[in-house]
């Protein structure tokens, strides 16, 4: 069969994602602080936008503008308010007035006239562990060549306060001895906090007690040699390798628990994330209020100058009319989009207060199980669309701030044919854990068996990955040794 080359027609459909519709998609997934970036980098590429946050809307242009949303609306942007005298508020400030107070003299010998502060001064500064230590280092009275081992030292220290270079590496860095390294090194851990420059836990634990003048031998050997029985609970293996009674052990483990395994964790000057929320839900009488957070967000609109100029296209020359419908374009979808994205991050907060409004009554009990379909169907959207706009978003309920993926978990059975939440489960788990013996605690069959007497039907691994996700150990990891003693004879050692 010979081959050859033939040309042929062939008419197909295809859906083809345009540069627009991107946009439009990447928008409906940002988060608060992401949208805010992107209509900042908006209003600075794009001529034709503008921030009407201070400026007053003409009557033509209002449907351009990018306002508020009430309960109910269907995207329609806020009209500004004119002023009753028709002067903007610019317009009624008297800058006359104010000018001639800002430049007239003060009254002589009432005020000091002094030398400005630097603009670095005004800045609020946080301690942190390096300088925290190098401010002690300085008072140590050490020799030049000392004090710049102890910077170096203080240098290596990660954000627990854990040394992470070797004497070797810093004595070759520094060009001096090992020993004289090792010299400096006690000085520096001999700072405040306790234990900083350790090399390990165990150094780091030895050097806390050394400063708290204890000397315990028994302390001591369960530091060098079984923090890992320590840690896992494991009291019966140190008695026995100690020769200790239990009751010392469980005395040893609680000084030691006492001890700061992290030094520098009071120095941590990370900021916290603070959240602001993208809706708020707030009950009125028996109703739930559905507001979006626009409280900084840019009120965009499109500058009165180019749409004046587009009136009248005639007048333009073909590059300068091209230039500004080109961007006249791109402003309207960026607006329309951001639109959208409100529109629907509404419906879908509605959806969701309709399908959990238990939830916000109640608690946590009483959340529901809920899939992205269920809310898809509702508000006649694709599960995709639903599943962008709850993603980074935040909302403000009576029950608490809450990601709206929270609201979206799978269904446990119950024995009477209806489903509750697993994060219900899980809260469940947690207040049966919180009510255990501390002594005789509950296995993962144990709490499954109860909450099956709850009508909940769970298997005894889902207990132990909801209980893993909740952060609590496993049985043996939280059991007191206590009601082993009292199975004992008084006398017992083990």
């Amino acid at each position: 069969m010979a081959l050859e080359i033939r040309q042929s027609l062939k008419l197909t459909q295809s859906l083809i994602m345009t540069q627009k519709l991107q946009q439009a998609i990447k928008l409906l997934q940002l988060s608060r602080m992401e949208l805010v970036g992107e209509i900042t980098q908006a209003l600075e590429t794009n001529p034709v936008l503008e921030d009407d946050q201070f400026e007053e809307k003409e009557p033509e242009d209002q449907e351009l503008g990018l306002g508020n949303f009430a309960e109910g609306s269907e995207a329609a942007p806020e009209a500004a308010t004119p002023e009753t005298d028709g002067k903007s508020a610019m317009e009624e400030w008297d800058w006359d007035s104010f000018l001639k107070d800002r430049l007239m003299p003060a009254p002589m010998g009432e005020y000091e006239e002094r030398e400005a502060l630097p603009f670095e001064s005004l800045n609020a500064q946080k301690t942190t562990l390096k300088s925290h230590l190098v401010w002690q280092l300085h008072m140590a009275e050490l020799d030049e060549v000392g004090d710049n081992i102890g910077v170096m030292i203080i240098g290596n220290l990660d954000r627990d306060g854990y040394l992470r270079s070797t004497v070797e590496e810093i004595a070759a860095e520094m060009g001096v001895e090992p020993a004289r390294v090792e010299q400096i090194l006690e000085v520096v851990q001999g700072l405040d906090p306790p234990g900083v420059g350790a090399r390990s836990l165990k150094e780091c634990l030895q050097l806390q007690l050394k400063i708290l003048g204890i000397h315990d031998p028994l302390v001591m050997d369960i530091i060098d040699r079984h923090l890992t029985n320590l840690a896992n609970k494991n009291y019966q293996a140190i008695a026995r390798d100690l020769k200790v009674s239990i009751d010392k052990v469980v005395e040893a483990g609680d000084l030691i628990a006492t001890l700061e395994p992290k030094p520098g964790r009071g120095f941590d000057n990370e900021d916290a994330d603070y959240i602001n929320p993208d809706v708020h839900v707030e009950k009125i009488g028996n109703e739930y209020v559905i507001r979006l957070n626009e409280d900084g967000l840019p009120k965009l609109r499109v500058n009165n100058f180019y749409l004046e100029a587009m009136r009248s296209p005639e007048k333009l020359p073909d590059t300068v009319k091209s230039y500004i419908q080109k961007h006249l374009d791109n402003a309207l979808w960026f607006i329309r989009s951001i639109h959208q994205r409100q529109k629907t991050l509404y419906k879908v907060t509605e959806s969701i207060v309709r399908f959990q409004r238990e939830f916000l009554d109640h608690g946590l009990s009483h959340l529901k199980p809920l899939t992205l379909r269920q809310v898809a169907e509702d508000v006649q959207m694709h599960e995709s669309t639903i599943s962008r706009v709850t993603t980074n978003k935040y909302v403000y309920t009576p029950q608490g701030v809450f990601d709206l993926k929270f609201f979206f978990n799978s269904a446990i059975n119950m024995s009477l044919g209806d489903q509750i939440a697993s994060e219900s489960v899980k809260d469940k788990i947690r207040q049966i854990v919180q009510g255990e013996n501390p002594e005789n605690p509950l296995s993962d069959q144990e709490i499954a068996d109860i909450l099956r007497r709850q009508d909940v039907i769970i298997a005894r691994r889902t207990v132990a990955k909801y209980r893993g996700m909740l952060g609590v150990l496993s049985s043996s990891k939280r059991k007191k040794p206590g009601y082993r003693r009292k199975s004992l004879p008084e006398n017992h050692a083990p």
